[in-house]
């Protein structure tokens, strides 16, 4: 056996590049497996950063090409440069990626460069050399999820992956799947110039989030010109020389039609990645989706085997998988990590974006909760009409005896910001009235979630 270490992370994603930095940090000897060339996995290099990149650049063009003339600002001729908008994506990740590297070795962590595999008690094998290990992460992250009859080739047919690297833009994109993903991806092309069908199975958006906040998003998205086959289900996709024609039909049943595209994305959910790594022979257990079942302090059935992020339970998302890894970072090193589920905000970085945290209305009335509603329109906040950015509205549900904020609901411009502050009120146990009492910058877009706060007393002022 080669080198062995107080901790080995298989996966240099958000959690596992994380884990591994604060274990560092507690002066642990750490090692990270990542088979990739550079580090990031996922999420860094064909997930979140490259995908904000193009977000970023595709919302430029739209505004030069066709909201900067509200503003006095006149551009004639605007064109697109794709390969330079593709170049510059590949810039951010880059500097991302070399980032982490950076802090690898600032933190003296070993990189382990190879596909990890368990080996027994202990063991980690990485390129055909055996590593020792007291305790061992995996964190592996997950992967698109597949479709039957939807056969993937990164080509005109593509995962989010394929999504991100198209050297031209398709004349009809058809999306499957009305999530984070695919609609963030669908708003990129389409401000590009694309016609863009998005394709849902279930009746609605964003099937997770308040359905007072999807059926706005819905509205608002459908004026920037996207179209949407609800409670529509994909049953072939077959590509040819001229696209790919999909055998779609109603979801409950019904007659089949076709349905001709350039580029299908498919981005129904994506899984935990957990195949090669040993798990079956090492006695982990995994739970019926695939995911490494773990208990509340992310210890496996195996003594010494931990798992985080994508791989375990939970929304897949990057900042939650870095919040598990600093934790268990911690626990490892005798300290008390800990992670609170019912403050974790997801975002939709769509425009206007899309933010969430906490509990839903539809969940709260399924749980017998009484609540009441704050809601404040960005139409009636100075910041928003002075950018022209009126869309959407702030929303707070708040406990009908305590008051203390039990979710928030945000659909206008910069919601992945503002989310911030509401999630910070329920990770302190805030009151509607203890938000609605902090001094708001004026004119701010963040008055409008004091507006909310104030609306749930019912005493808002501007509205």
């Amino acid at each position: 056996m080669s080198e062995a270490f107080d901790l080995i992370v298989i996966g240099a994603g958000p959690g596992g590049y994380v884990c591994a930095i604060r274990a560092a940090q507690l002066g642990l000897k750490v090692a990270c497996v990542e088979s990739r060339e550079t580090l990031g996995c996922t999420c860094l290099n064909i997930g979140c950063i490259p995908s904000k990149a193009l977000l970023h650049s595709s919302e430029n063009f739209h505004a030069a090409s066709a909201t900067f003339k509200d503003h006095g600002v006149l551009i004639e001729g605007v064109k697109l440069d794709l390969a330079r908008m593709q170049a510059r994506k590949a810039e951010v990740v880059s500097a991302n990626v070399k980032g982490v590297e950076f802090l690898f070795k600032k933190n003296a962590i070993t990189w382990l460069k190879g596909t990890g595999r368990i080996a027994g008690p202990g063991q980690v094998e990485v390129a055909g050399t055996r590593y020792g290990a007291k305790s061992i992460v995996i964190a592996t992250g997950s992967e698109s999820v597949p479709l039957p009859g939807v056969t993937v080739d990164e080509k005109t047919i593509v995962t989010s992956t394929g999504g991100l690297a198209l050297d031209r833009v398709p004349g009809h994109l058809v999306v499957i799947g009305g999530g984070y993903i695919g609609l963030e991806l669908g708003s990129v092309w389409r401000r590009l110039g694309a016609e863009v069908t998005v394709i849902e199975f279930l009746d609605r958006l964003v099937p997770t989030m308040d359905a007072e906040v999807a059926k706005a998003f819905q509205r608002i998205l459908g004026k920037q010109g996207l179209k949407f086959r609800l409670s529509t289900k994909v049953t072939a996709a077959r590509s040819g020389n001229d696209g790919v024609s999909l055998t779609i039909e109603p979801a409950k049943g019904g007659a089949a039609e076709e349905l001709k595209a350039d580029v299908v994305l498919l981005a129904i959910g994506r899984r935990a990645f957990t195949a090669g790594l040993g798990l079956a022979e090492a006695g982990v257990a995994l739970d019926a989706r695939g995911r490494v079942q773990t208990d509340g302090r992310y210890a496996t059935s195996i003594a010494g085997i931990y798992a985080i992020g994508d791989a375990i339970e939970g929304p897949m998302l990057a900042h939650k998988a870095e919040d598990e890894g600093v934790a268990l970072a911690e626990i490892l090193a005798g300290q008390a990590g800990h992670v609170n589920y019912g403050a974790i905000p997801g975002v939709v970085y769509t425009w206007p974006e899309v933010a969430s945290v906490g509990r839903t209305e539809e969940e709260l009335k399924a749980a017998g909760i009484a609540f009441t509603v704050g809601k404040f329109p960005f139409t009636a906040n100075g910041r928003a009409r002075a950018m022209g950015d009126t869309d959407g509205f702030v929303k707070i549900l708040a406990d009908s005896t305590t008051d203390r904020v039990l979710g928030a609901h945000i659909i206008g411009p910069d919601a992945g910001t503002l989310i911030a502050e509401l999630v910070t009120a329920m990770e302190f146990g805030a009151s509607a009235e203890d938000v609605a009492r902090i001094c708001h910058a004026h004119p701010s877009l963040s008055e409008a979630v004091k507006e909310a706060a104030l609306a749930a007393e019912g005493r808002a002022i501007h509205i």
